[in-house]
């Protein structure tokens, strides 16, 4: 199991509770945070605060003062990230949640002392020179996608405590055997302790079953999303190829797929985002509608969609130095 060391720019992140959450699950999913640390940290992002003591991380402050505040910022994170590769030998992970090219050659020193170096920016402020050195890369935009989803009431505990409901915990759990790299199942065992890393305070009973196992196979059964097998007293667990009884995917037609574009525009504007790069959009549309495909709505490239959405008054198309586009949220 990987053992990480976190550090966070939360300009780049864009310091919104529900952002910074979805980075630490994407970490938690790959393994243990034994150390974390949050940059640039003032009142305005006293929000913040519960998920940061409840992952105990380290505030690093902004002090403003000076043209080179930020470059302030950059360094002490780089001599941070130094002197836990060389002191703690736990931690054999790093995420860098930032874009900035300055940080190639910490990621080039990590990887150089055996360090896996996982990367997470928004896709408008990632140089791409970061995003090869890394050894995994996740633009922003994507792991904070399941803002998106309509929040759902949980149920209650006997504590009087809400958790998440079926539904949700059956999504989360293919998220996990999704995100499992490189692997076609996983022992039931493993799962069970990637998902009380995620939510510590889950509890088979609290969904009226008095094992793991029992969880699975109702979930499995009610879903169909999720394949279960007992191989030799090994509970594995496994995304179900067929989807039987998977709900039937959504499709885009010339009459409704505005609305849709718009509602994820809406929800990159919620999340804090100002500009996405149109390949983000477009992944994600695609999880929602697998079936999407440009012609099908009247038109022969995506780009020919972008410029359709600034003529509508929703997004503005631009160029950054490295002339890649964006797109800009209106």
């Amino acid at each position: 199991m990987a053992k990480f060391a976190v550090f966070i720019d939360l300009e780049n992140c864009g310091a919104k509770v529900s952002t910074l959450d979805s980075v630490l699950e994407k970490v938690k999913i790959r393994g243990d945070i034994l150390l974390g640390k949050v940059y640039g940290y003032t009142d305005r992002f006293s929000e913040l605060k519960e998920v940061l003591l409840s992952n105990t991380f380290t505030v690093v402050p902004s002090l403003r003062y000076g043209i080179a505040q930020k470059n302030n910022a950059d360094i002490q994170l780089v001599i941070d990230a130094l002197e836990v590769a060389y002191t703690n030998e736990l931690i054999d992970s790093f995420c860098i949640v930032s874009g900035d090219s300055d940080y190639v050659p910490l990621v080039g020193k990590l990887k150089s002392m055996g360090k896996f170096v996982l990367g997470i920016s928004r896709s408008e402020a990632t140089s791409n020179i970061f995003l090869n050195a890394c050894n995994e890369f996740q633009f922003l935009e994507g792991v904070s996608r399941k803002a998106a989803a309509p929040a759902r009431k949980g149920r209650k505990t006997a504590s009087g405590e809400e958790t998440v409901d079926e539904n949700e915990l059956n999504k989360l759990i293919v998220s996990i055997i999704d995100e499992a790299t490189g692997m076609d199942e996983m022992y039931a065992s493993e799962l069970k302790g990637v998902l009380t890393r995620l939510r510590p305070d889950f509890n088979e009973k609290a969904y009226g079953c008095s094992s793991f196992y029992k969880m699975l196979t109702k979930l499995s059964a009610k879903y169909g999303d999720i394949f279960v097998k007992n191989d030799n007293f090994n509970v594995m667990v496994s995304l179900n190829a067929n989807m039987e009884g998977a709900e039937v995917h959504p499709q885009l037609t010339r009459e409704n797929w505005k609305e849709a574009f718009a509602a994820q525009l809406g929800a990159y504007k919620d999340g804090g985002f100002e500009r996405i790069n149109p390949s983000i959009l477009k992944a994600d549309i695609l999880t929602t509608y697998p079936d999407f495909n440009e012609r099908t709505i009247g038109f022969k490239r995506f780009s020919d969609v972008m410029k359709q959405l600034e003529k509508d008054g929703l997004v503005r198309v631009e160029m950054d130095d490295q002339r890649t586009m964006l797109i800009k949220l209106l």
